[in-house]
C-alpha cells in the first residue's frame, strides 16, 4: 500500500474513531443530564411531600386547637352562664362577676370564673395585652366613681396575678360610670350590681381583638 493510501486509512481510523467517541460522549453526556434530571425530580417530589405534610400537621393542630378552643367556650356558658358574642376583631365574653356597692374587693362566688378566665387567656393569649376596665354605678360624684372603678379594675388584675395568668402585658383603667349597662340604676335598685363591673379587653399581636366583658 502506497503511503498516500497508508495515509488515507489512517485518516479516515482516525475520523470514525472520532465520530464514535463523540457519539459516546454525547450519549453519556445525554444520560448523565437525564439521571441527574430524575435525581433533582425525586428531591424535588420529596421536597414538595415533605411540605405538604408540614402544611398538612399544621392544619390538624390548628383544627385541634380551634376545637379545644370551641370546648374551653362551651365550658364557660355551661358552668359560669357566660355570654360570648362574635366581634369584627374577636370575641366579647359576657360574665356575671360584679361588686357590692362602694366597694372594690373580688367576691368569693366570682373567684371560680376569674380562675377559668385565667386558664383561656393563658392557653390561647400568650403575649396580648390585656386591659382591665373598672366600672361604677352612677351614685357619687363623677371623680370618686372614676376612682373607683379603677380600683375595681386594679383588684381584679391582682387576682389575675394571683391565679397565676401569665405571658401577658396588663393594665388597668377606670371608666367611671361611662357604659351603663342598666341606665341610671345605683345602690340597692334593680340592675345597679350590673353596673359595677370590670371588662377585659385582648389585643393580640396581630392585632386582633377579643373583649371579655363580665356583667
Amino acid at each position: 500500500m502506497s503511503g498516500i493510501l497508508k495515509l488515507s486509512a489512517v485518516a479516515l481510523a482516525a475520523v470514525t474513531l472520532s465520530a464514535c467517541a463523540t457519539k459516546g460522549f454525547v450519549r453519556n453526556t445525554v444520560e448523565t443530564g437525564l439521571s441527574t434530571e430524575r435525581v433533582a425530580r425525586a428531591q424535588g417530589d420529596s421536597a414538595l411531600s415533605g411540605e405538604l405534610s408540614t402544611v398538612k400537621g399544621e392544619v390538624a393542630t390548628l383544627k385541634t386547637d380551634v376545637a379545644a378552643l370551641r370546648r374551653d367556650l362551651t365550658a364557660l356558658r355551661t358552668e359560669f352562664g357566660a355570654k360570648i358574642t362574635a366581634m369584627e376583631n374577636g370575641m366579647k365574653f359576657a360574665f356575671p362577676v360584679t361588686f357590692a356597692f362602694d366597694d372594690a374587693s373580688v367576691r368569693d362566688e366570682d373567684r371560680p370564673s376569674l380562675d377559668r378566665f385565667v386558664q383561656v387567656v393563658n392557653k390561647y393569649y400568650g403575649g396580648a395585652l390585656l386591659t382591665v376596665e373598672g366600672f361604677a354605678d352612677p351614685a357619687g360624684s363623677a371623680m370618686y366613681n372614676n376612682a373607683l372603678s379603677k380600683r375595681r379594675a386594679e383588684s381584679v388584675a391582682s387576682y389575675l396575678t394571683q391565679a397565676g395568668v401569665q405571658g401577658v402585658s396588663m393594665r388597668t383603667v377606670g371608666m367611671g360610670e361611662a357604659r351603663l349597662v342598666v341606665e341610671g340604676a345605683e345602690r340597692d335598685q334593680p340592675g345597679a350590681q350590673a353596673n359595677r363591673r370590670v371588662v377585659f379587653v385582648i389585643e393580640t399581636k396581630g392585632g386582633e381583638t377579643a373583649t371579655a366583658s363580665m356583667q
